[in-house]
């Protein structure tokens, strides 16, 4: 058998790594027309940082795991072939800032099309609407080239900094097909893959409607959760009550859980925003106004977390952060990962650019220039000269009149802020946004510390 993934990015690039390194009879090739994406892959630098993910690379790679720019070889000798590109919201036009851009999943169906010239099995990775498997058939079966096809849906369920672990030991597979015997055909082959190391009970079917849509609402109903803390994180502040108090009472309830109650600045990352944005679209296009503008209201809550969170910053610092030079400690979305993809830091930052203040970002994984654009973007006046980004946390909190922490990286939790304080303007003043440090304790050295959902 032999695989190739279209897309070399967050998704392609560990999900075959996994599948090569547990599979290593099956030949897994990933392309890209991102020559220097490859390159990276085929280096001893990977393009994605994930805990785990070097080892198994390195394992698999030039044994039955390969990186290429030969689109049209890879699906030429594939059997079966995952479509893992990117699908961003769209900016322009119909559905704009709601809809997905689904240009790249219709490029990459006309290519196989085009140059397929034998059956093949056709698997969505890429996170799309429902009933996009249709508009891939359709294109498929225009090719008339005669070649046959069965298109999959295999959504992934990966947390970005636990990848690795979610892909060698999974809570589900999900995989949808058509009902039909060379659907059911198609479905029990790419199961078998999987089988090669997932037992076969967490490995779920549906039809292929079902899987796409429950992508979708899986990471809206997790968003959910974390919005609906941070509204009560609010709350608390007002009335004296500790979220992390009132999270753990009910998480304790079998009926809600504890996952994804941590209260923090807000969500970020590729999946959360965008999926939920793609169900408000579909539910808005069907006719559902009022199931959209429910689903709406979990991103503007998060989008106000945001908003608060520098807020407080600038109400506490004496209404006013203009020259106040301000540390940012953390700007990937969230530890473990170099992904900064809609994180909370480039919110904050901006506003408190807008305030006029002097912003330093420290982030151990993020480079430079990755930030930079992030946040700056093609703004390069006023802005970019109060704007910094330091190679330390030393570094970044020299003179500084208050830190702020946006990702709860393990070394923020064991810093010195004895020696932090000591290198702070006066007061000194600490903004806790993912509750990873002891408020006490930071106050009896000296600092005005704040936390999200704590009072004080």
């Amino acid at each position: 058998m032999k695989i190739c993934c279209i897309g070399a990015g967050f998704v392609g690039g560990p999900t075959m790594a996994v599948i090569a390194f547990k599979a290593p009879d099956i030949q897994v090739t990933v392309v890209d027309m991102n020559a220097r994406r490859i390159a990276e892959w085929n280096s001893d630098t990977l393009p994605i940082y994930e805990p785990g993910l070097d080892e198994i690379v390195r394992q698999a790679r030039g044994r039955n795991l390969h990186f290429s720019t030969d689109v049209v070889g890879g699906i030429k000798s594939a059997d079966i072939i995952f479509v893992a590109v990117n699908t961003p919201t769209k900016t322009y036009g119909m559905g704009a800032g709601r809809a997905a851009d689904l240009r790249f999943i219709e490029s990459v169906a006309r290519t196989i099309g085009e140059v397929a010239d034998g059956p093949k099995i056709i698997v969505e990775k890429s996170t799309i609407p429902v009933k996009t498997s249709e508009t891939i058939k359709d294109i498929l079966s225009a090719s008339g080239r005669g070649a046959h096809f069965q298109v999959l849906s295999n959504p992934e369920f990966l947390a970005e900094g636990t990848a690795v672990p979610d892909l060698l030991n999974p809570d589900r597979v999900l995989i949808g097909g058509e009902r039909t015997p060379d659907g059911e055909k198609a479905v029990q082959t790419l199961a078998s893959v999987y089988a090669r190391w997932v037992p076969r009970e967490r490995i779920l079917t549906t039809n292929l409607w079902s899987s796409e849509l429950s992508k979708l609402v899986a990471n809206a109903f997790l968003a959910q959760r974390i919005s609906s803390i941070n509204a009560i994180s609010a709350l608390c502040e007002t009335t004296g009550a500790d979220v992390d108090e009132v999270a753990h009472a009910i998480g304790r309830d079998s009926r809600i859980g504890p996952k994804f109650l941590k209260a923090s600045v807000g969500f970020g990352g590729s999946c959360f925003q965008k999926d939920i944005l793609n169900l408000v679209y579909l539910c808005e296009s069907f006719g559902l106004p009022e199931v959209a503008a429910y689903w709406e209201s979990v991103v503007k809550m998060n989008d106000w977390q945001k908003r608060r969170f520098a807020e407080k910053i600038v109400h506490t610092l004496y209404n006013t952060v203009a020259g106040k030079r301000i540390a940012v400690l953390g700007f990937a979305f969230k530890k473990d990962t170099n992904d900064t993809r809609e994180t909370a830091a480039i919110s904050v930052c901006r506003s408190l650019l807008a305030e006029q203040a002097q912003v330093v970002v420290y982030d151990p994984r993020v480079p430079a220039k990755q930030i930079e654009e992030e946040v700056l973007g093609d703004n390069r006046g006023e802005s970019a000269k109060r704007f910094f980004v330091a190679g330390s946390v030393d570094e970044a909190v020299a003179g500084a009149h208050a830190v702020a922490i946006l990702t709860e990286w393990d070394e923020f939790k064991t810093l010195d802020f004895t020696r932090v304080y000591a290198a702070m303007a006066k007061p000194a003043f600490v903004f806790d946004g993912r509750n990873i440090l002891d408020l006490a304790k930071l106050r009896a050295l000296g600092f005005r510390a704040h936390g999200i959902g704590k009072a004080g």
